[in-house]
Order: structure tokens, then C-alpha cells, then sequence
């Protein structure tokens, strides 16, 4: 067999960075967020961040991207572990029909591929880059990955 299609390309539209209150920022985003921008954490939160049933959320502007989108991500090195998960999302693991639906949203998604090796390929993009958690009350839950399973 030859070598496997990749599950995910991302194509830089932007739809991810669309969402109102969607991007949800643990502790190590806030400060990874302001290292990058040379700020505080404080100054940081200040700006960018407001607080919603004692979570932090991502600001988004009045056209409802992130604050940080600008024909593309502008502090893509140091984005939020949610943005470095998306399209490996709780939901578009557990779930075929879900994940069937983002296809729509994600032009990045591949299709052709069965959702099993999306599974696959997804757990192995998250544990490469220490995202995804069981058990953590800091982590969004579209990144727990309490009762996920890698396929046969």
C-alpha cells in the first residue's frame, strides 16, 4: 500500500476562525498567547479575553472572527491549543455524522477517507503535540479524550 492520504490539510479560509466565544483558553494558551504578543498575561486577558461562566473565551471582532485573524492566523505559532487541535474535536471523533458535517464547514477535512483512519490519524496528531486530555478541568471539551478510542 502506498502512503496514506492525510486526513486533514488545512487550507487557511479562516472558517475556524469564525465562531463567537468558540476559542476557550486554558492557562498555558493565556501565557504562550502573551509571550508571543510580549505582553503580561494580565495586559493579555485585559485585551483579548473575556470571561464567561468562569472560563476564558478568545475575543472575536464584530464580524465574528477571532481578534487574531488576518487573512490567515496571526500568532499561528503561538495559538491556542483548541485552534492546533481543530479538525481532531471530541465530536468529529466519536461521532461519523459529526465529522460527515464538518466536511461542509472545512474544505481541509478529506473526505475520502474512511472515519476510522480519521480517528487514527487524529489521536496520533493530538498526542504528537500534547493536546487532548482525560480527566482535566482546565482542558475544553472538545478536546477530552475520555472514551475515545484508537480504531482496529
Amino acid at each position: 500500500m502506498g502512503k496514506k492520504s492525510s486526513a486533514f490539510s488545512c487550507r487557511r479560509c479562516g472558517h475556524c476562525c469564525q465562531g463567537t466565544g468558540g476559542i476557550v483558553l486554558a492557562a498555558k494558551d493565556r501565557a504562550r498567547l502573551a509571550v508571543h504578543l510580549g505582553m503580561s498575561i494580565d495586559a493579555f486577558v485585559a485585551a483579548h479575553v473575556s470571561r464567561r461562566g468562569g472560563k476564558f473565551h478568545l475575543k472575536t471582532r464584530d464580524d465574528g472572527f477571532c481578534v487574531f485573524f488576518d487573512q490567515g492566523c496571526s500568532v499561528h505559532l503561538a495559538r491556542p491549543d483548541i485552534c492546533r487541535a481543530w479538525p481532531y474535536f471530541r465530536g468529529n471523533l466519536l461521532d461519523a455524522s459529526s465529522w460527515e458535517m464538518s466536511h461542509e464547514y472545512c474544505p481541509g477535512i478529506n473526505p475520502d477517507i474512511p472515519h476510522a483512519q480519521f480517528v487514527r490519524q487524529g489521536l496520533e496528531a493530538l498526542l504528537a503535540q500534547g493536546l487532548g486530555a482525560k480527566d482535566d478541568s482546565e482542558t475544553p471539551n472538545a478536546l477530552n479524550l475520555d472514551g475515545i478510542a484508537t480504531p482496529p
